[in-house]
């Protein structure tokens, strides 16, 4: 039973990673700037939590209608961590090993971005400039900064994993 569990989480990240390397190589194709368009976050986001619901009422339909919380968060944590993994790995070859020129192209574009964003909201010059100096030695789409961002999305994974299991438990109050 556990390990049919575990089987359908890592088939369902995997079909997680390829919507999300979809989505990553569409925008690449389409036009570079949507990547780094705000909603595109809330695209993958959205996908990710899909997946991560369906991953657990897959293992709960799989267990006579009930899954204990370490269960559900586990189901939740295998199916957005492969899924995030795979698309990372995409991302990392795209922008590292195929084309960096598109990689440099953002960092500028989120340069300027970030610029205006700040001039918007009244932040002083001086702190537009020590910020825009700063930004300007980040590579964020360096494998080092993937990793890292990879890292923070199974922190975030595992948050959003944590609620959504709370919600999805389900007890079967007879074996109580």
């Amino acid at each position: 039973k556990n390990l049919t569990m575990k089987s359908n989480s890592i088939n369902l990240g995997s079909y997680l990673g390829a919507t999300l390397t979809l989505i990553t190589v569409l925008l690449y194709a389409i036009n570079l700037d949507l990547m780094t368009k705000w909603w595109v976050g809330l695209v993958s986001f959205t996908f990710t939590l899909a997946f991560g619901i369906i991953s657990i009422n897959k293992a709960r339909n799989n267990s006579d209608g009930f899954i204990d919380f370490k269960s559900a968060f586990t189901n939740f944590f295998v199916t957005t961590s492969v899924g995030a993994g795979i698309s990372i790995v995409v991302s990392i070859i795209i922008f590292n090993f195929i084309d960096p020129e598109a990689a440099s192209y953002l960092n500028e574009k989120i340069l300027t971005i970030t610029k205006e964003t700040m001039e918007r909201f009244g932040a002083p010059q001086e702190v537009i400039s020590e910020a825009m100096v700063e930004a300007s030695k980040k590579n964020n789409y360096s494998i080092p900064s993937q990793l890292q961002g990879y890292v923070f999305a199974l922190a975030f994974n595992s948050l959003i994993g944590l609620i959504v299991a709370a919600i999805m438990k389900k007890t079967d109050k007879s074996q109580v």
